[in-house]
């Protein structure tokens, strides 16, 4: 039986976010469009014969204990389905932390996968996916990857066609935000402006790249943009430099643009560390799920 496993973990970006209601359990109802891209972070699984859970990682800021979401996702496997062997993991990151990429949820989503294998229990996508809600609103849709509508607290995903060829630049300020902050400080009652969800949908749908260009929007920008404008800046670099449109993901503090051409998005990309803009910035691609292939 194989004892060690590789896995890439790919970060997302929200072409569409936005916020329904506040529910009475403090959550809040959202309906976002998400899109994995080629940026990722490599987890290195290694089964143990001992009962434990050993996390490394070439952040050392990071929790490697019970706090990590990696760890956490293995313990629910380990507890669920008694399993006494254990689980070394060695977790490389690229993916910006805190940044609206969902770094620490599609890590726990891999967790989950490679976990799964290498302790025999070839759980399928979906029991994967249910699993994934206990731990995280975006571990489920990490778990699927791809296009997708995500509504309900992020659990409810609906997938998409791919989204048409093009070129993203994605560029994290050096800045962290938090999560909490924004939707404590988002006054869902007063959104008097929603993003067009649904003809976001239609434009995926019919494979229109100026069409999902036209619709990218984010509510939560109005929390985060007004205390870190350099996000409006970095957008703003964006366009000019000929992005079709450039957008916040998820709370931020993390900006994406979409281009037709890599070349633009290479230079635009310069141009953002010359203005000193952003200290991580890539040019990627959207990566394209085969909802009927296992990763």
């Amino acid at each position: 039986m194989k004892d060690t496993l590789q896995l890439k973990a790919y970060a997302k970006i929200n072409l569409g976010l936005d916020v329904v209601r506040k529910r009475e359990d403090g959550y809040h109802e959202v309906r976002m469009i998400m899109q994995t891209v080629k940026l990722f972070d490599k987890l290195t699984f290694r089964l143990l014969e001992e009962d434990e859970i050993r996390i490394k990682s070439n952040l050392g800021f990071l929790p490697v204990d019970e706090n990590n979401l990696v760890c956490k996702a293995i313990r629910l496997l380990k507890d669920t389905y008694q399993v006494k062997q254990g689980m070394e993991v060695d977790l490389f990151k690229c993916i910006p932390v805190a940044a609206g990429m969902a770094g620490g949820s599609t890590d726990c989503a891999a967790a989950l996968v490679g976990a799964s294998r290498l302790f025999g229990l070839h759980l399928g996508r979906e029991k994967l996916m249910e699993l994934g809600v206990k731990l995280g609103a975006d571990v489920p849709y990490c778990v699927l990857r791809g296009t997708a509508l995500s509504e309900g607290i992020g659990e409810v995903l609906t997938p998409l066609p791919p989204i048409p060829n093009c070129v993203l630049l994605i560029a994290k300020p050096s800045i962290s935000v938090s999560t909490k902050y924004v939707y404590e400080h988002l006054d869902s009652e007063g959104i008097t402006h929603h993003p067009d969800i649904d003809g976001m949908v239609e434009a995926i749908r019919q494979g229109s790249l100026a069409g999902i260009a036209d619709r990218l929007e984010n509510v939560l920008e109005q929390v985060t943009i007004t205390q870190y404008p350099i996000i409006q800046r970095i957008k703003d670099t964006m366009k000019e430099q000929g992005a079709l449109n450039a957008l916040m993901s998820g709370s931020g503090p993390t900006v994406f643009g979409i281009f037709e051409e890599a070349e633009a998005a290479e230079a635009a990309k310069q141009v953002i560390r010359k203005k000193d803009l952003a200290g991580q910035v890539y040019v990627v691609n959207p990566f394209h799920q085969d909802i009927g292939k296992q990763r």
